[in-house]
């Protein structure tokens, strides 16, 4: 027996794939007799139905910058002002990365299009920093603590790099 572990109009990642999309419809398979489907399948709106094996949930999780638990991510948005076969040495023809900095889907970090066609790879590049500037966040921190906690055994070059992660701390936490 199985039970959805979708609904319809969530956004989940389809992984043979390698994009996101919304669950168009749930597809249950029944069997005659039996109270609950055999299967379930879901409708993304990529030419075939999916089973929940090859689909993964947005995992939400907030928290500022400093927190442990900040998912920032990089999804595909559609490139409403050409066609794949127009912009085929783009990385991704068709779309562009958006960083959703946020639980929304609607917040974060984009690139207008023209400036996409212009530099596609540099472009790339600052979304995959972007979203991963928390991580980079809490390894400046983690550098800077234990700098400080081993400073007497630490080489000059190393407590060298922890000022410098210091002072990138300092500027990413002025308000100013």
């Amino acid at each position: 027996m199985a039970k959805a572990q979708y609904h319809k109009n969530q956004r989940v990642y389809v992984r043979p794939v390698g994009t996101w999309a919304l669950v168009e419809r749930v597809l249950p398979q029944w069997a005659k007799g039996l109270d609950e489907p055999i299967r379930v399948f879901y409708d993304v709106g990529l030419g075939r139905e999916f089973g929940a094996d090859e689909l993964q949930s947005e995992q939400h999780l907030g928290g500022s910058l400093s927190g442990s638990n900040t998912q920032w991510r990089i999804v595909r948005a559609r490139n409403k002002w050409q066609q794949p076969e127009d912009c085929a040495h783009h990385p991704h023809p068709g779309t562009y990365p958006v960083v959703m900095t946020g639980e929304t889907d609607w917040g974060g970090w984009r690139v207008p299009g023209s400036e996409y066609d212009l530099h596609p790879h540099q472009v790339e590049g600052q979304a995959r920093l972007i979203s991963n500037a928390p991580h980079l966040y809490g390894l400046a921190k983690a550098l800077k603590e234990f700098a400080a906690a081993e400073s007497d055994n630490l080489p000059q070059e190393a407590l060298a790099l922890a000022k410098r992660a210091e002072n990138l701390l300092k500027l990413i936490d002025s308000e100013s």
